[in-house]
């Protein structure tokens, strides 16, 4: 699991590069850096989807997977129990949020109940983990959901090579540090969500030889590349789609093609 491993660290180290950076980030460059990150997400995920569209053997299968897993996520309300789980209570957002609801004016000007001073945070979402789990869902998306990050591990059990691996590694170290120069050193997190993702893969790989097909990894793929776009749309403030409820879709291309043998 060396490649993996390397993986992990080269998130890590950007994650310590980038948050380190942050601190000298005006927030008109912070804005124009989200905007940029924005539309690099988008040209991944979409750049997933058409790669490997001409692939697919199932055409139709990515509508079914987006539309099972978000309304599966949705009853769940995925993203909504994670961001509340992050938010501790008694947030400096939970507390404007039940002062506007009482009526009674923020500290400040006492008219307009607006504050003198910026709230801690991200107001907008209420908490800086709001932004935090932002970017650790668009993270995670990059660096797991992705041809190199589910055929690396494959190749490194079948074969012992780990070039896929270290190629991924290199790309993910200077994704990394973008993502920690916007939202800060909790993107060191991902790093491991990845090692679990690829570990994951790995074990599963030699335990069950072929148990991930070309097959599914192409469905998986597309299904990411839609999700992976859509958190680009998401940072460029064109449409939230709160992604996270979209997890449950990456579970349909499995469960298609383990029952189809393909």
């Amino acid at each position: 699991m060396i490649g993996t491993i390397v993986n992990a660290c080269t998130i890590l180290l950007g994650s310590l590069l980038g948050g380190t950076f942050k601190r000298f980030l005006s927030k008109k460059l912070e804005n124009a850096l989200l905007g940029a990150l924005g539309m690099a997400a988008f040209g991944i995920g979409m750049s997933n989807v058409i790669r490997n569209m001409p692939d697919s053997k199932y055409p139709v299968l990515f509508i079914v997977a987006l539309a099972l897993g978000v309304l599966c996520g949705t009853l769940l309300d995925i993203d909504g129990r994670l961001k509340r789980a992050s938010s501790p209570k008694g947030s400096v957002g939970d507390a404007a949020a039940e002062t506007g609801a009482s009526g009674e004016a923020l500290p400040g000007n006492s008219e307009t109940g607006a504050a003198d001073e910026a709230l801690p945070g991200n107001f907008e979402t209420g908490s800086g983990s709001g932004r935090l789990i932002e970017g650790l869902t668009t993270g995670c998306l990059i660096y797991c959901i992705g041809a190199l990050s589910i055929l690396g591990p494959i190749e490194a059990a079948l074969r012992g090579d780990h070039t896929l691996l270290f190629t991924n590694a290199t790309l993910d170290l200077v994704t990394s540090t973008v993502l920690a120069a916007t939202y800060g050193y909790g993107m060191a997190i991902a790093a491991g969500v990845l090692f679990l993702w690829q570990g994951g893969i790995y074990v599963l790989t030699l335990s069950l030889g072929e148990f991930i097909s070309s097959a599914m990894m192409t469905e998986l793929s597309i299904v990411g590349g839609f999700m992976i776009a859509m958190t680009g749309i998401g940072i460029m403030g064109i449409k939230d789609f709160k992604v996270l409820n979209f997890l449950p879709a990456l579970i349909v291309p499995v469960i298609w093609c383990l029952i189809t043998g393909a």
